[in-house]
């Protein structure tokens, strides 16, 4: 399982349009083909600092996401919004322990 980690930071003034995109967005993301697993984070002592994890049925599925017009559409409009480049990385899950 591929998992997907990215961490954005945004101009404080658009913390609240970043939110509304992202309400609008999530179930599509989520319930896109090779998706099974989307969360957002919030740092807690930089509110600006956002970190999106999203887990991926293999590279292939994840690529497609992102070479959709839905995410292409979605970008454009998150984009713009940045205070700094957003960093991006793809993982290999190993364990998880409850």
């Amino acid at each position: 399982m591929l998992v997907r980690i990215v961490k954005l930071t945004f101009k404080p003034e658009n913390i609240s349009s970043f939110e509304q995109i992202f309400e609008e967005t999530k179930l599509n993301i989520r319930n896109f083909e090779g998706c099974r697993l989307l969360e957002l984070y919030q740092e807690m002592d930089n509110p600006a600092v956002f970190f999106t994890y999203s887990y991926w049925d293999h590279a292939q599925a994840l690529d497609s996401y992102r070479q959709s017009e839905f995410f292409k559409n979605v970008w454009s409009r998150t984009k713009i919004l940045f205070a700094a480049k957003p960093e991006a990385w793809s993982v290999n899950k190993k364990q998880t322990l409850n």
